[in-house]
């Protein structure tokens, strides 16, 4: 499974670029990141260099609402950008909040949950066969 792992993130390209025409191969790593219920919120932090730096003041106050609250999205909203990324970055680190770009559907992660705990009890030949489809 290691192998194949790395085999697949070798020849996988799912950056959005603002020309790119590849709608297929956007959505064949949508369904790739389904299919094997990619969470990003282990890896990925918004911060000031990776994110909140890089988008509007109002993307940084919808994040904020989102995540934390609408007062504390109007706390900082008087905030020069710069000061208002540091402090959202504050506010995120403590949240799992994704851009909608980076989120996967839960109704994909509960599935692939239950055919994991289905595999576990099924033993390795129904897992591979799981693993297959």
């Amino acid at each position: 499974m290691a192998i194949f792992a790395h085999c697949a993130a070798l020849t996988i390209n799912a950056v959005k670029l603002p020309r790119d025409l590849r709608p297929r191969a956007l959505a064949t790593a949508d369904k790739l990141a389904e299919a094997v219920a990619l969470d990003m919120t282990g890896y990925w932090r918004p911060t000031v260099r990776t994110y909140l730096g890089r988008v509007t003041k109002a993307r940084i106050l919808e994040a904020v609402r989102e995540a934390v609250s609408t007062e504390a999205a109007d706390r900082i909203a008087d905030m020069k950008k710069p000061d208002m990324a540091e402090a959202a970055e504050q506010l995120l680190a403590a949240t799992d909040w994704l851009p909608a770009l980076m989120r996967t559907p839960q109704v994909a992660q509960q599935d692939v949950a239950q055919s994991v705990a289905d595999a576990a009890t099924d033993g390795p030949a129904k897992a591979y066969a799981n693993a297959a489809e």
